[in-house]
């Protein structure tokens, strides 16, 4: 038997393009001798659809596109997809102005007919997901005839539920029963976003899930960046023993026709890609698609000779071509010589253009007009920031300025230590349409910045080794008023990935002051947060949709 996988790229809410992409696809797997093709979860309107579920016009188009996909599929040919479904009685979705009884469907269609239907059962609301709020579960997992095999058909986390990863969270296992008595084969149709630690993760839980059962896995999983989220793609097939028989390319699009047979009996090595290549990949795919999907061809983004502005330019350029991003270099009397020196040499070193654009006459103008007024309400403490945060501020609105007459996108460049603590400016080096490195901790910045350079020097070496400094005052250092990296990010990660609380933080032997400091910062920055730029998401937890925390409120460890 020879099956197709189909790994796509779709786009939310796009989904007449989406289903002309999945006919082509389909087209050609027919063409290359598949009887039997699989795509992703939700690929008819691209995943996740979010609030557009809610939207009438938007459910009866997928309807409608559903109908066309099962009418011009090749009609020698099986294909399973996932699309939207409501009951049986509300088919067509026409007749429904309620987003109630909608369901998350893999449906299986052949010449030219609808032949079987089946709802996901398992609905995950936690972290970035939140599907309990839009769809009704399915009851039970059914299974397809093809050519005397028996294939069981699940949706993403109906094959997640007997998994350790985060937690279980399910009571019920719809897989309970399943076994070569019932199943020949386990399908599943993905929509997984990517994080570095899930890479490992899905394997894990993969083959758990075909040792446990004694049947072969067959994933394919989604592609691409849809705002903040990533899909790294990575469809595999698992034997009956839960040994990886075959994995499809990360992070790019691809059609693979296999012969069934052949590939189960074989077994490809284990994942070898580091942390840092995975990360950087997954960072440009999102980048790339932001922009794509919202229609932007070129980048602006504010270089200040540091590190973190050096690695998302490289990271931009890599996504969108050096042609399509403008790098700003904007001083005042507190920016180093060599700042600037190495903000040129990095535009020279990616080919990129760079305009130097003096901003000091502005800063000058602002103490002119504003420090008298300050100064009338209260002296400036020993803590006052009002002139680095007006230097950060003209920053932003010389950024912007250039995005407005280019209609180039916004980069922001904090990285998630920074973000974490609030070592950053509202309205200032805040400002932008995307937060690249946003979930990129400052010392993965580091590893990723040399990965960069693991050929030649793309980023000037010395960005890397310089004491990172926004340098807004005479002198300035980070440390100066953080921990030092290592240890701030050990304490972020501890809190924020693993929630772990301030007792047990304080019983792996790191220091109470910088806890303490780290954990009263991260909790009084909650506000800068909620109005940042989305950001694209690599950790196991991220600042943004997969984090729920409130403003105001009184909870302290």
């Amino acid at each position: 038997m020879k099956l197709g996988l189909i790994q796509m790229n779709p786009t939310v809410g796009a989904v007449e393009q989406n289903v002309t992409e999945l006919l082509a696809q389909a087209h050609r797997a027919a063409d290359q001798g598949a009887s039997l093709a699989l795509a992703s979860e939700l690929v008819v309107p691209g995943y996740p659809p979010r609030d557009l579920l809610d939207r009438p016009a938007f459910r009866r188009a997928v309807a409608q596109a559903t109908r066309r996909l099962v009418a011009e599929a090749p009609p020698g040919l099986t294909l399973i997809f996932g699309t939207l479904g409501a009951g049986d009685e509300l088919r067509g979705l026409e007749e429904s102005d309620s987003a109630g009884l909608l369901g998350n469907d893999a449906v299986v269609c052949r010449g030219g007919a609808e032949v079987l239907r089946t709802r996901k059962c398992l609905l995950p609301t936690y972290d970035v997901f939140d599907e309990a709020r839009y769809f009704a579960p399915g009851d039970r997992i059914r299974v397809l005839e093809h050519q005397g095999k028996r294939f069981a058909i699940t949706v993403c986390e109906d094959a997640w539920a007997e998994s350790e990863f985060p937690m279980r969270r399910y009571r019920n296992n719809p897989l309970t029963g399943l076994d070569s008595r019932s199943a020949d084969y386990i399908l599943n149709l993905s929509a997984s976003p990517f994080t570095v630690p899930k890479v490992a993760e899905r394997v894990q839980v993969f083959s758990h899930l075909a040792k446990n059962h004694g049947l072969p896995v067959i994933i394919a999983n989604q592609v691409g960046g849809n705002d903040e989220l990533i899909f790294d793609g990575r469809s595999a097939i698992y034997n009956a023993q839960g040994q990886v028989s075959h994995r499809a390319p990360a992070f790019d699009t691809c059609l693979e026709v296999l012969d069934l047979d052949a590939c189960l009996a074989g077994e490809v090595e284990h994942e070898s890609r580091s942390v840092e290549e995975l990360a950087y990949g997954g960072l440009v795919l999102g980048v790339r698609d932001y922009a794509r999907k919202c229609s932007f061809r070129q980048a602006v983004l504010g270089l200040s000779g540091g590190i973190d502005s050096a690695l998302t330019a490289a990271i931009a350029v890599d996504a969108l071509g050096k042609e399509n991003v403008i790098g700003l270099a904007m001083p005042t009397r507190y920016s180093s010589e060599g700042s600037v020196a190495d903000a040129r040499q990095l535009a020279r070193n990616l080919g990129i253009d760079l305009h130097l654009v003096d901003i000091d006459p502005i800063f000058e103008s602002y103490i002119k007009q504003l420090q008298p007024v300050l100064d009338s309400l209260a002296e400036p403490g020993p803590k006052d920031v009002t002139l680095e945060n007006i230097q950060a501020r003209i920053r932003g609105a010389t950024v912007m300025a250039f995005s407005n007459r280019s209609g180039a996108l916004v980069l922001t460049t904090g990285n998630k230590s920074e973000v974490a603590v609030g070592y950053c400016t509202l309205y200032g080096d805040m400002v932008g349409g995307l937060a690249v490195i946003n979930d990129v901790p400052k010392t993965l910045v580091y590893r990723l910045s040399r990965f960069v350079n693991r050929d030649e020097e793309r980023i000037p070496l010395s960005s890397i080794t310089k004491p990172p400094s926004a340098e807004l005052r005479p002198n300035q250092l980070d440390q100066d008023s953080l921990p030092e990296y290592d240890v701030l990010d050990r304490i972020l990660e501890l809190t924020v990935e693993q929630g772990k609380s301030r007792e047990q933080i304080l019983a792996l032997g790191l220091d109470v002051e910088s806890v303490d400091r780290v954990l009263w910062l991260l909790r009084s920055n909650e506000y800068k947060r909620r109005q940042a730029a989305p950001g694209l998401i690599i950790t196991r937890k991220a600042f943004g949709m997969g984090r729920r925390m409130p403003i105001a409120q009184g909870f302290k460890e």
